[in-house]
């Protein structure tokens, strides 16, 4: 499996939304701290995220100008591109 290219990445998700790169790259960065905060509580435990929760967390965030819509379409979108290169799996 090849390494992540978050350039590629944020590129490709800013294409696909119409959404400034910058901004994009504000959603997905903290959708990290979001992640690591709630790995650091399971305590090395499975974390499961939950969507909302995270799509709240991002938008309670100063300096992110964007709708809930535009954000639960960047992390979804987010979701497809890893799947689809080797990165992640759909749970069912």
């Amino acid at each position: 499996m090849s390494e992540l290219n978050e350039k590629e990445l944020v590129n490709y998700l800013a294409e696909k939304t119409k959404v400034p790169a910058a901004s994009v790259s504000l959603v997905l960065k903290y959708e990290q701290a979001f992640i690591d905060k709630a790995q650091n509580s399971a305590k090395g435990q499975v974390v499961d995220i939950d969507s909302d929760e995270l799509v709240d967390f991002v938008l309670k965030q100063r300096d992110v100008k964007l709708d809930e819509v535009t954000i639960e379409t960047i992390l979804d979108l987010e979701m497809d591109y890893l799947v689809e290169h080797g990165f992640a799996e759909h749970e069912d």
